[in-house]
């Protein structure tokens, strides 16, 4: 168990010996970086940087486009460098894509807009004018777009007679599903990086030519070492979880790249057949990692770094709010209050060496973050964030 948090510092670059010198390094050790809440990104970033600033990430994503965002794992948006985003696209986004297709046509149908024999051809269409419309803008809002053909106006109605149901412009459904196909890519946000709203740009301004065609197969297994080489040692239960698969196309991964199979304290677990050497304890380290985080959020069994603080931190639907570690295990939870200050909870005793490395690295998150004030898209709400934000 030690030695798994001995590698979870170093791989996943928290230890301070360990941190990067650039975003896309941070991205490329992680593999990817959870983007669902944009400020998940460059907090996630920062933790595990020597230094950096908002910029360094923005030019990264819109300027240098050596990061992009992409709706792939668990059918979730995330940042990868642009190296992995074929991988990712093959191995996980274009299942996605299939989904949401087949749920679109559904939505079209029932709610009158086009009869169900006519609907591919008629998404088909949309899908063409709408990608014509982005071309010549060079980047677009999905108002925008709708603004440019009336079909992309029309109103779908989602969760129909549950209490959350809500109509929305079939445009929106349109760029997802050409997101989720690398088709499309978020871009730079209307406001500042803590902005929800996005322009949308054509692939082709990341990858000439359209993200590359991978085998899938090749793609599944690409995607696994590189999951493994960060995550592991871990189970097939925890590749599964993470990337959103079935069990016979995570069994299929792990057998391609010779994944060998260890003891977990009692449960097996799988690395690289390489990657069997243990590593150099790092220096003693802490860290505040924000909500969805990619390393909490890395593994379904997460014992040996959560301990008995799952229900303290994490949601009903399994979603991480920002946590505090130390020396490998979550030992409490953070938040950012009105004021702009960053408060914390220990649920561990860490002694007072500890305690004042945390009081330094909230202080120093205090300050960075200056008069920007964190409102996650969606917040987790755990018991802990509830209490400190009042």
């Amino acid at each position: 168990m030690q030695q798994r948090r001995v590698r979870l510092a170093r791989r996943h670059l928290l230890a301070a010996e360990a941190r990067a010198p650039d975003p896309v390094d941070v991205a490329r050790a992680m593999v990817a970086l959870h983007g669902t809440d944009p400020t998940t990104v460059y907090l996630s970033a920062w933790a595990r940087m020597h230094d950096g600033d908002a910029t360094a990430l923005e030019r990264a994503l819109y300027e240098d486009r050596t990061l992009l965002r992409l709706l792939c794992m668990r059918r979730t948006v995330f940042v990868l460098p642009t190296e992995v985003a074929p991988i990712a696209r093959a191995a996980c986004s274009l299942a996605v894509a299939a989904r949401e297709r087949r749920q679109l046509l559904s939505w079209l149908s029932a709610a009158g807009i086009v009869d169900a024999k006519d609907a591919e051809r008629w998404l088909a269409g949309v899908e063409e004018a709408a990608l014509r419309a982005l071309a010549a803008r060079g980047e677009a809002t999905a108002a925008e777009l709708s603004a440019d053909d009336p079909r992309l106006r029309a109103e779908i109605v989602l969760a129909r007679g549950k209490a959350y149901e809500g109509k929305v412009r079939v445009g929106s459904r349109v760029l997802l599903l050409l997101a989720a196909e690398g088709r499309v890519v978020r871009g730079r946000p209307l406001g500042s990086w803590t902005s929800t709203q996005f322009r949308w740009s054509p692939a082709e301004r990341w990858w000439p030519g359209g993200l590359p065609d991978l085998p899938v197969t090749d793609a599944e297994a690409e995607l696994a070492r590189r999951w493994l080489a960060t995550f592991g040692p871990a189970t097939v239960d925890d590749l599964r979880w993470w990337t959103g698969w079935a069990v016979t196309p995570t069994r299929r991964a792990l057998a391609r790249i010779g994944a060998v199979e260890v003891d977990l304290d009692g449960r097996p677990g799988l690395v690289l057949p390489d990657d069997l050497e243990p590593e150099p304890e790092p220096e003693p380290w802490v860290a505040l990692l924000p909500a969805l985080d990619p390393t909490p959020m890395g593994w379904t069994h997460r014992e040996f770094y959560l301990g008995g603080h799952g229900t303290a931190l994490f949601d009903r639907t399994g979603n991480v709010s920002p946590t505090v570690w130390c020396d490998g295990r979550i030992v409490g939870g953070w938040a950012q209050r009105r004021s702009g200050e960053i408060a914390y909870r220990l649920l561990d005793d860490v002694g007072s060496e500890r305690v004042a490395a945390i009081e330094r690295a909230a202080a120093e998150l205090t300050e960075r973050l200056g008069p920007v004030r964190l409102s996650p898209r969606a917040r987790t709400a755990s018991p802990v964030e509830r209490e400190l934000l009042g």
